[in-house]
């Protein structure tokens, strides 16, 4: 079972790295440009990257307030060969503890076709369709924190 760890990127290297890991695994196999691999909340918003061995980036969820009452995931990937062994589901549960110790009681996120039944399993609901920029099906999905 590979090793790994989640935490927030430390200095200007990992922050390149993590961002660069974003933009290879969501928007690069699309054909997007790398200027698509940040956008205007990055500074306000609460990141994870999961780490492997060597220091590598597997993993990456980003989460923001869209009200004082609900926040949003964004930008979760995770390297194909460290999917289904608890990373993407651990940095949506780091993320939902941070929005819930910061005043949020609900979370959405807007899902890829491929990921609606990985959120369903970690409690989120379809609430309905979502353009993505990206041109490829999504879903708007929620949770109630709780709070």
């Amino acid at each position: 079972m590979p090793n790994f760890i989640i935490r927030s990127p430390k200095n200007n290297e990992e922050w390149e790295r993590y961002l660069l890991f974003r933009w290879e695994i969501l928007r690069k196999p699309l054909g997007m440009s790398k200027d698509s691999l940040a956008d205007e909340l990055e500074d306000e918003s609460y990141h994870l990257m999961g780490i492997d061995e060597e220091n590598n980036v597997i993993a990456s969820g980003r989460v923001h307030f869209n009200s004082k009452k609900e926040a949003q995931i964004r930008y979760m990937a995770v390297k194909d060969s460290f999917k289904r062994k608890g990373l993407g589901s651990q940095i949506v549960r780091d993320l939902e503890e941070y929005a819930v110790s910061r005043g949020a009681a609900s979370m959405c996120l807007n899902a890829r076709e491929n990921a609606i039944s990985f959120y369903s399993t970690l409690g989120y609901e379809e609430v309905g369709p979502y353009q993505s920029d990206t041109g490829i099906p999504h879903k708007t999905m929620k949770k109630d924190l709780g709070s």
